[in-house]
């Protein structure tokens, strides 16, 4: 008896434990996000605030900036939903990693 209220305990730690994994990974997305929009404001903010020989080339930069970190969050944010979608049937839970809901547990 004991024993599988240990067992029962174990899966609720290990639910519990991909539940804030998905919500790291989703604050990991964010952060890349903010980082590639404070690129793009920094490009054009550059611009319009320093008079450059060659401020287009540097909003360019910026900008290209921008979009490989947008890209990369995208990329890592899917990696990683894919993993835990994987360690999600380990433990014998939904795959649906999008939805965060408490029927899950």
């Amino acid at each position: 008896m004991e024993e599988t209220k240990l067992n029962k305990d174990l899966i609720l730690r290990e639910k519990l434990a991909i539940e804030r994994t998905v919500m790291a990974n989703q604050r990991t997305f964010l952060s890349f996000l903010r980082t590639s929009l404070y690129f793009s404001i920094a490009g054009l903010t550059i611009n319009e605030l320093l008079v450059l020989k060659h401020g287009t080339i540097v909003v360019v930069v910026f900008f290209i900036i921008s979009l490989m970190l947008l890209i990369a969050g995208i990329a890592t944010y899917f990696k990683q939903r894919k993993k835990i979608a994987n360690s999600r049937k380990e433990v014998g839970g939904k795959v649906d990693v999008g939805e965060t809901s408490p029927n899950r547990l």
